[in-house]
């Protein structure tokens, strides 16, 4: 995949060097606060302080949290990936630019945050182990870098297209949310039906998956950006995290009914398609008589 001759995104938000949320209990974080208001001190930087101590295992979870953000650069490997993910994001920021602009829109690209360990965003915090996702309430994609490792090692999908696949699947539920979709889904959500929810998740991220082929479609035609094995790299990482695949070697047998993500085949198909076809239209999972 040739993404270094790409310009790079300004929208990366690099929160490698903070530290993990600290909790604070509820009595402390009082004394905080009145010291602060006694010596004139902003409480963020007293609760900062705190964090820097590593005084966690002394407080109650659930309470406030407070964080270190000391800047860190990672080794070259990790800064190397940094600059790949920049210039992912650039691209698909110049693929939806045009295509919603065909609709009448203006594409409003989502800042991309860096982060180890785990994040807070204003969908709660999570765990690395929760893989890349979207925020739609702060509209930004979250990634740790260490996930394109266990991409190739865990998942056997390794290579620079699959990971592009990845970002560009998180940006295509940003896409969702510029087009309204996630409105609709999150009210059939609020009904309460597990089954209902089940099937709208999947239907939502088989069009994520279709979005980053037509992100592939579209990246490709401005600067020939696809080398030979690249599409086949897109597929297994599509294939490797389906539903199924990943049930069955966690437990060794599937359940379709708890499906969130959609089958192996599914993902593959729909990412295929929007690769092949290039459009928003030919994404919509949700007239689909069998997605």
């Amino acid at each position: 995949m040739d993404w270094e001759s790409g310009r790079r995104s300004d929208n990366v938000e690099d929160r490698r060097g903070m530290g993990r949320p600290v909790a604070v209990g509820g009595g402390l974080t009082l004394v905080i606060l009145l010291v602060g208001w006694i010596f004139g001190v902003d409480p963020s930087q007293l609760l900062q302080l705190l964090g820097n101590t590593g005084a966690t295992s002394q407080v109650s979870p659930g309470a406030g949290t407070a964080t270190s953000s000391a800047p860190v650069k990672g080794p070259p490997a990790e800064e190397r990936q940094k600059d790949f993910v920049s210039a992912v994001l650039a691209s698909t920021e110049d693929a939806w630019t045009p295509l919603l602009a065909a609709r009448g829109m203006t594409y409003i690209p989502p800042k991309l945050v860096l982060f180890r360990g785990g994040v807070q965003s204003a969908s709660g915090f999570t765990e690395s182990a929760a893989g890349p996702f979207y925020c739609p309430l702060d509209q930004r994609v979250f990634l740790d870098l260490s996930f394109f490792d266990e991409l190739s090692r865990r998942f056997g999908a390794p290579g620079d297209f699959a990971q592009a696949y990845v970002v560009a699947h998180e940006i295509g539920h940003h896409i969702q949310k510029q087009l309204g979709i996630f409105a609709k889904t999150d009210a059939i959500r609020r009904q309460g039906d597990r089954a209902l929810a089940n099937q709208v998740s999947v239907l939502q991220e088989l069009q994520a998956d279709c979005f980053a082929g037509v992100w592939a479609n579209q990246a490709n035609k401005q600067r020939t950006m696809l080398q030979p094995g690249d599409v086949e790299a897109g597929l297994r990482a599509a294939s490797a995290i389906g539903d199924d695949t990943i049930q069955k070697r966690a437990r060794g047998y599937v359940v379709p009914e708890s499906f969130t993500h959609g089958s192996s085949q599914q993902r593959v198909a729909w990412f295929s398609r929007g690769m092949q076809q290039g459009n928003i239209e030919a994404c919509d999972t949700f007239s689909a008589a069998n997605p």
